[in-house]
């Protein structure tokens, strides 16, 4: 097979050589490739700087600096090779044409020059352009406002009460709120989501209510997984919001199945997949990208690069330039965001939604943030990294801050509604809780459900022995749970 292929090369080379002999050649300075990459020169000096006066059009340069043509071989002719070499132009290898060059040159990974970070407000919450090109509504710009706030509030309130022990675990999105609210609003309620833990506010756009969010925490017998799965491992099939898995970066391959059955139903909708750098690390990431690419589904790869997973800083898990890169490698149009920016969020990713479902591609987007809380509630963050550090993200990069400076400029939000909406949010909260306390646990029966639609007879001894074990060792098991 190997013989058959190097003498199929040897073929084309000297057939490109007797046809490169009788067509002419471009100049060096044109690009071999029609679908040449946007030079970084060319992307706005830094983040803080005025942006062009179309923020769309800046948007449409970061995703293409990175977009690699599907099918480069269908695009590639001879009469665009460079002058390069007189001999042995082109390889037509499988998978499309390879030019060759007789300068040794090896593919860089410097890091010297990083990927911009689009942004829409500066950190005084003040548009970097003069054109605010979203055109966002009042009502949907409060909408975006009023969830963030509720989002802070509710990881406030609930990790109290995870700390009076009257819940096993939490984990808050302290900083993360932007990443969260702002994605949701870009994106429709058919869309469907398979997100990490961190992800709640997603849910909370889309109508899941606080006393839904309590009875999952509590585990009652409202709570749609039946209180099979640990606290934040939220679900809803009526939202379209997968149940959360423990387990690093499983979600992602699941999004892209999910997405190539979208498209073979033509549904006119994507799915969305939230991880964070650290899920990245997973062999499920790269075999989820490559997937997707093969394929060419619609499906939105939503990094929330928030700095540290768990206590590994990003600097000692990448050698590359965080995660926006490897897009590039798998063919992926892929962007760098400020995560902290609900502006540019939202511009992203409905960008990236039309981009999904119009072009049948996956889009690649890296928030940068920074997870200002503790990983969880078994986490001590302060053991890890400077204190300081985390105050300054807390304080002048807070992502609620910033766009309610936005907000009031517009004339759209106060301090007085500001009060009374958090006000309200936490006298729900407090009556949430103490009415999922109060509700019963689900029954031991239900440990055994939803896997067989007849019971397997391994189950029904476990669940016999179960029940005769709670009988006779009764003080060692809650009083509360219905056998």
């Amino acid at each position: 097979m190997a013989s058959c292929l190097l003498t199929k090369s040897k073929f084309f080379i000297s057939h490109n050589q007797n046809i490169s002999k009788k067509l002419p050649l471009v100049q060096n300075n044109k690009s071999p490739f029609p679908h040449h990459h946007t030079p970084l020169s060319q992307f706005p000096k830094h983040v803080n700087h005025n942006h062009s006066s179309n923020n769309i059009n800046v948007l449409y340069r970061y995703f293409g600096s990175f977009y690699v043509p599907k099918r480069l071989h269908s695009t590639t002719s001879l009469d665009q090779l460079p002058d390069e070499a007189p001999s042995q132009q082109v390889l037509d290898f499988p998978g499309g044409k390879v030019n060759f060059t007789p300068k040794l040159t090896f593919v860089s990974g410097s890091t010297d020059e990083r990927v911009r970070c689009y942004r829409v407000l500066d950190d005084n919450g003040q548009l970097l352009s003069n054109i605010d090109s979203l055109n966002i509504s009042k009502e949907l710009a409060v909408k975006m406002y009023t969830d963030m706030l509720t989002l802070e509030v509710m990881d406030t309130i609930f990790y109290e009460a995870q700390r009076q022990g009257r819940i096993s675990f939490y984990a808050t999105t302290t900083g993360e709120e932007a990443i969260n609210i702002a994605s949701a609003a870009a994106l429709d309620n058919d869309d469907s989501v398979f997100p990490q833990y961190r992800e709640p506010g997603v849910l909370l756009w889309r109508g899941f209510t606080i006393q839904e969010f309590a009875n999952q925490l509590l585990g009652n017998k409202y709570d749609y997984g039946k209180g099979r799965q640990m606290p934040i491992h939220y679900g809803s099939k009526k939202l379209n919001y997968f149940t959360v898995a423990s387990t690093v970066a499983s979600q992602i391959p699941h999004a892209v199945g999910a997405a190539y059955s979208m498209k073979m139903e033509k549904k006119g909708s994507c799915a969305i997949t939230y991880f964070g750098d650290g899920g990245t690390s997973e062999g499920d990431f790269h075999a989820a990208l490559n997937f997707a690419a093969v394929l060419e589904v619609p499906v939105i790869f939503f990094c929330r690069n928030n700095g540290w997973a768990i206590s590994t800083p990003v600097h000692e898990q990448f050698r590359s330039d965080g995660v926006v890169v490897k897009g590039k490698a798998y063919g992926i149009p892929s962007i760098r965001v400020d995560g902290n920016d609900a502006l540019a969020i939202y511009n992203a990713v409905s960008e990236a939604r039309k981009m999904a479902i119009k072009d049948n591609t996956p889009v690649l987007i890296e928030a940068l943030t920074y997870r200002a809380g503790h990983h969880t509630t078994s986490d001590d963050s302060t053991r890890y990294r400077p204190v300081d550090e985390i105050k300054w993200w807390r304080g002048d990069q807070n992502p609620i801050k910033r766009y309610r400076k936005w907000i009031e400029g517009k004339g759209w939000w106060t301090a007085e509604a500001d009060s009374k909406h958090q006000s309200s949010i936490r006298k729900q909260l407090a009556q949430a809780i103490q009415v999922a306390e109060k509700i019963e646990k689900p029954p031991v029966a239900d440990m055994f459900t939803d896997v067989y639609d007849i019971p397997s007879k391994n189950l029904t001894e476990q669940e016999a022995i179960l029940r005769k074990t709670v009988k006779k060792h009764g003080q060692e098991y809650p009083s509360d749970v219905p056998l």
